[in-house]
């Protein structure tokens, strides 16, 4: 059974209160909340102000995804505003096994974020010092994309690779998450499930998620 992480960089802004009363009384295992920077990637989102609001609102884990450059130069602040978990993007991270080592120090679990032209060998000397693999499968940056089907290809990659190292990293998909392709996400080898528009854009986004949590 997957984790489910709704991203709320797609819930109304002006009812956040309400939705996260929802996300509390739901199946859903994480916040999961995406930084940008308007650098990295084409578009601002929010920074640790935000991120310590929704802190205040659950016990639930908080994920946070840095679609940042230079994330080491705000990681204190994320964890000042209450991240359980920090992902950081590989391809902004020249020096990648330091921002993990941050991270840790800092007390969070450590995420490596890969966008979709990013081969997941990419992760081979990072692996047993990485908690989370957020892997994008769309191009980060905005919601509502489709999901590109040779994640699918990764994501039996990856597993292979933490199954051989006998790790217990997680692999997380971000993006273009639904119902109709949940199933086949999980059996590649899925732990975690990123779902924005398809949870927040639902009828009943509750029930969203305890679909989605039992695919």
């Amino acid at each position: 059974m997957a984790l489910i992480a709704p991203s709320l960089l797609s819930a109304n802004f002006l009812q956040l209160e309400k939705d996260c009363a929802m996300l509390n009384q739901s199946e859903a295992d994480y916040y999961h909340l995406d930084v940008m920077d308007g650098r990295f990637v084409p578009n601002i989102s929010f920074g640790p102000m935000l991120v310590d609001f929704f802190r205040k609102a659950t016990t639930k884990t908080c994920d946070v995804h840095l679609m940042i450059l230079e994330p080491e130069k705000f990681a204190e602040q994320f964890k000042n505003a209450g991240a359980d978990i920090l992902s950081v993007h590989i391809e902004a991270c020249p020096h990648l096994h330091r921002n993990l080592q941050q991270i840790h120090a800092l007390g969070m679990k450590a995420g490596v974020a890969i966008n979709p032209h990013t081969p997941v060998s990419m992760l081979a000397d990072v692996l047993h010092d990485t908690d989370l693999v957020c892997m994008m499968s769309v191009n980060p940056g905005f919601g509502g994309q489709k999901f590109i089907q040779h994640t699918i290809e990764k994501i039996k990659q990856l597993r292979t690779m933490i199954d051989e190292r006998g790790l217990k990293t997680l692999i997380e998909i971000d993006g273009g998450v639904t119902l109709e392709n949940a199933p086949s996400i999980i059996a590649a080898g899925a732990d975690v499930l990123v779902a924005g528009n398809t949870v927040f854009k639902s009828a009943d986004p509750s029930a969203t998620i305890s679909a989605l949590k039992n695919c």
